[in-house]
């Protein structure tokens, strides 16, 4: 829960004036509280606009327009290499020429990409901040189309999920996560609820597009008979939990955990190699961690000892037979703390958690310890692209590329068609490489990325040759193509949070 100043400070992310292809400040949902925009986000987007306007004029078509097409998400990563030095690889002719950005963006849009760690919202969600916060638009007369008017948040319901995530991107195969609380009615949504998503989209698909969580929560009443009966009725592909306990709700949490209680955990982990042997994607065990910046830490220092990733070492060497999947690597700084993050890099070669994690697997001898994405390479890339590629680098370095797994955290930041673009013309500099012995990431079909952004989580998930053949025909294929046809485009709206514009 966000303090009533802290709420104060934010608008919807959605009624931002400008659509910018990349972000040009941070988003978040309410897992954390977004940072203002930096003076280099501020130097990017007065880049970015400059350079759109004159491509969109030589093309004859609107700025937003220009925008939404390959040429215009070029000319974002020019501008982000201007503003930031040589991170992405893009030319300016590419972003002035549609036909050469069009080639390569049709070059890449049959990669293979699993998108394990996305969410949407569920139809009869009370969350307050994400409503509340377009109602505090209204009444602050902002926008006045919302003075005096209820608001939804249907933008971040399924139907425009299922559009930003499967149409305005290439991913191919998406899981949908979530988050639970100690209130029922603030779960992201229930187990049973991404399981019937899951259900419908398939059997409409006709192929397995999408796979999905079961929330656990150890030590609330009844946890590991809800987890039977998840298995037994759900059938979810993993299991998902928060060592914070509620994340949501962190006022609430009274019930925060290690991965390394044996007590607690070890008869879950049992149940999990059991089912495993039927069920190979049940051996997954992910976990949120970091997050949690210093901000944080004052509204809530008893849960700052859980949202590290100390108690990972122990399991991972405890239980060889899963595989430990760290959702966002244990990234701590959000927020307005980037600048800390990529501080602590230059002066020690350090970043809280993610160092940590990677330094595990030669530490302890463990293999089966892997880092997620999600707002590790959301946020830093828009915030800091030199921590990002720290992050990358230690990552790939310590657990392996076939160890890192691509997640979004779509749909918060909208459609994450950016991101894949992100990853894909990210590298690492070559003065970061020699001082930190970090390789470089490759092309963006080249065998790290390939690895990264779909074939390790096929792996883990075993999505066969056979399923994959299935998706080139399917219903969402065959959509798809015509949306391209036919469709409105990307619209590169982000949702949830984003501190005010300054005065």
């Amino acid at each position: 829960m966000m303090s009533p100043d802290e709420v104060a400070r934010l608008v919807p992310a959605e009624t931002a004036k400008f659509r910018s292809p990349i972000p040009t400040q941070a988003v978040s949902s309410d897992e954390f509280v977004p940072g203002p925009q930096t003076e280099k986000q501020r130097e990017f987007e007065s880049r970015v606009k400059q350079l759109g306007s004159e491509l969109a004029k030589k093309q004859g078509i609107s700025r937003r327009s220009f925008f939404q097409g390959a040429a215009g998400m070029a000319a974002a990563f020019v501008a982000m290499n201007e503003t930031y030095g040589p991170m992405y690889a893009v030319s300016k002719a590419e972003a002035a020429t549609p036909e050469m950005a069009k080639e390569r963006a049709d070059g890449l849009k049959n990669q293979f990409i699993m998108d394990m760690h996305t969410h949407f919202l569920r139809d009869d969600t009370r969350l307050e901040g994400f409503v509340r916060s377009r109602e505090a638009v209204g009444k602050a007369s902002w926008n006045p189309a919302l003075v005096g008017k209820p608001q939804t948040i249907d933008d971040l319901k399924f139907a425009n999920y299922f559009k930003e995530i499967y149409m305005d991107s290439d991913t191919k195969v998406a899981l949908i996560s979530g988050s639970g609380s100690e209130e029922p009615r603030d779960w992201f949504l229930t187990n049973e609820m991404k399981a019937g998503a899951r259900a419908d989209v398939n059997k409409k698909a006709g192929s397995k597009r999408m796979f999905s969580h079961a929330i656990f929560m150890p030590g609330t009443p009844g946890w590991l008979e809800k987890v039977d009966r998840d298995y037994e009725v759900n059938k979810p592909d993993s299991f998902k939990g928060y060592t914070v306990g509620d994340n949501t709700n962190k006022q609430l949490s009274k019930h925060p955990w290690r991965m390394d209680d044996e007590k607690l955990l070890y008869p879950f982990y049992e149940r999990l190699v059991k089912w495993s042997k039927t069920t190979p994607s049940l051996a997954n065990v992910c976990v949120h961690k970091g997050l949690y910046p210093p901000n944080t830490v004052k509204q809530f220092p008893n849960l700052l000892d859980y949202a590290d990733v100390r108690d990972v070492a122990k399991v991972a060497k405890d239980w060889p037979q899963l595989n430990f999947i760290i959702y966002h690597s244990g990234f701590r700084y959000t927020g307005g703390a980037w600048p800390v993050g990529w501080e602590q890099f230059e002066k020690t070669g350090r970043v809280d958690w993610v160092t940590d994690l990677a330094e595990i697997p030669a530490k302890h001898g463990v293999k089966n310890v892997y880092g997620d994405l999600g707002q590790i390479f959301a946020q830093s890339t828009i915030a800091e692209p030199r921590l990002c590629a720290a992050m990358m680098g230690q990552l790939i370095k310590g657990l392996g590329a076939d160890h890192v797994v691509w997640g979004s955290d779509a749909i918060w930041t909208g459609a994450p068609q950016w991101q894949l673009e992100a990853l894909r013309r990210l590298e690492i500099p070559e003065e970061m490489q020699k001082k930190h012995g970090f390789a470089p990431m490759g092309a963006a079909d080249g065998p790290v990325k390939r690895a990264i952004l779909g074939e390790n989580s096929a792996r883990l998930y075993a999505f066969t040759v056979k399923q994959r053949a299935a998706l080139e025909g399917d219903v969402v294929a065959v959509a798809k193509a015509d949306y391209e046809k036919y469709g409105e485009g990307r619209t590169n709206l982000r949702y949830g949070y984003m501190q005010k514009p300054r005065a």
